[in-house]
């Protein structure tokens, strides 16, 4: 039973990093002993997946801030009507989790994918590790790769716009 003691030092920092992120379940498996956290009341037994498939997500117009009331302001002109963004007709994969994106399996492979390859629905992208899991980022949709927007080695925040992607 002493071989399968977690120290107590890794369960506290675990716990402090779970309670801080946004992962609401978490599952880990070490030297035989299985740990799971969980956010949420458990309603059911829900396996955690590590391969994500990015959803589309919807384009939100920016708000706009109205000007403060002057007495003395003259009246603002009318807005000009925006022309559509050159983005507006690429697909965005965006990041399912918080953690640290990496473009490579390891340092000394090649990306998975470069700007200008073609993708197939299901292919890696990337990876996004989060408390030392790392978690592929699989594409949603066929189509090429356009840009890509996350910096290799950096922190990603939930949501964040990983690629654009010009759909078949």
């Amino acid at each position: 039973m002493a071989d399968q003691m977690i120290e107590i030092n890794y369960l506290k920092q675990l716990l402090e990093i779970f309670d801080a992120s946004t992962v609401n379940d978490l599952r880990i498996e070490r030297d035989g002993v299985e740990i799971r956290l969980s956010k949420s009341p458990r309603h059911d037994a829900i396996a955690t997946q590590v391969h994500y498939a990015p959803m589309p997500m919807p384009v939100s117009e920016p708000a706009v801030a109205a000007p403060a009331a002057s007495a003395h302001a003259a009246p603002a002109p009318a807005p000009a009507p925006a022309a559509p963004a050159p983005e507006a007709n690429y697909h965005e994969i965006r990041s399912p989790i918080v953690g640290t994106f990496y473009r490579s399996p390891s340092p000394s492979a090649p990306p998975f994918v470069e700007v200008g390859a073609h993708i197939t629905p299901g292919e890696v992208l990337c990876i996004v590790e989060a408390m030392k899991l790392m978690n592929e980022i699989e594409s949603d949709v066929a189509g090429r790769i356009v840009k890509i927007v996350a910096e290799n080695g950096q922190p990603v925040e939930y949501n964040q716009l990983l690629f654009l992607v010009e759909p078949d």
